[in-house]
């Protein structure tokens, strides 16, 4: 068992919270395009409240353990590991609580090249404890707008997680898929579901617009996300989101092993 010390000393060796590669510009920018409504930052969220960035400043101090100081500009970014830990603790109480009751779970991500092992363990974990883990409209093509302008993706899944790929491409190697924060994944993927009149998720896990879309929709949904995904603690804030782990979401893909042993640990759902 990964002790709350130990995964804590891994979360600051590893980068995934203290100092973290997110630069404070990078937030700081992220939160004035969120003020200002664009889709971009939203993720597929509808923002009941005014978030002025100011507010959000505030909001990310409180979540994640940035600096509120609006003056504190360049730099690195930076992560409370005490929030870190505290909402893992949040999400595998999740997990316990869908594993026992036998819910249907979606997956998905945003990230594949980093989260996808993370979420794949989930996954396996949940099913083996009896969940279903749905995978609708795999294959389904889905049109996201890009900074390249509008290109079409396919929804595919790798051990039960969600994600899309460029038409054409083939896994080889670490090459799992495309990086995406667009929400309409997700909605596909819901609407395909509905149509074929199966079960719906009672619990939808991943990122950016995995979690977002679905919480949007009123689903459950709980993830993770770095200092420059404010949607997503917005969320939290609003009440569409059930948890939100902060952590660096970009850093090596093996990194995130401790805390997936830690969070299946704490979920009971350790083989």
């Amino acid at each position: 068992m990964l002790s709350t010390g130990a995964l804590r000393a891994h979360l600051l060796a590893a980068r995934l919270a203290g100092p973290v590669a997110t630069s404070r510009e990078e937030s700081l920018r992220s939160y004035r395009l969120f003020a200002a409504r664009d889709p971009r930052i939203l993720l597929g969220l509808d923002p009941e409240w005014s978030w002025g960035a100011g507010d959000l400043l505030r909001l990310m101090a409180d979540k994640c353990g940035v600096s509120d100081d609006p003056r504190h500009t360049t730099g690195a970014d930076v992560i409370d590991p005490e929030r870190t830990l505290a909402a893992l603790d949040a999400f595998a109480e999740r997990l316990r609580e869908a594993a026992g009751r036998r819910v249907p779970v979606l997956l998905g991500t945003g990230h594949p090249h980093r989260l996808l092992g993370f979420y794949a363990a989930l996954a396996e974990a949940l099913s083996a404890a009896g969940c279903t883990i749905l995978t609708p409209a795999q294959g389904c093509c889905v049109d996201i707008t890009t900074r390249f302008g509008l290109r079409m993706y396919n929804l595919d899944y790798v051990r039960g997680v969600a994600l899309v790929r460029e038409p054409g491409v083939r896994p080889t190697g670490s090459e799992t898929g495309a990086h995406s924060h667009s929400p309409l994944p997700v909605r596909r993927a819901l609407a395909a579901q509905a149509e074929s009149g199966g079960p719906l998720p009672e619990l939808v896990i991943g990122d950016h617009g995995w979690v977002c879309g679905a919480g949007q929709l009123g689903f459950e949904a709980i993830g993770l996300a770095d200092t420059d995904d404010p949607a997503l603690f917005v969320g939290e804030a609003e009440g569409r989101v059930s948890v939100v782990v902060p952590l660096d979401d970009a850093v090596r893909s093996d990194y995130y092993r401790p805390l997936t042993r830690y969070v299946l640990n704490r979920a009971c759902l350790s083989q």
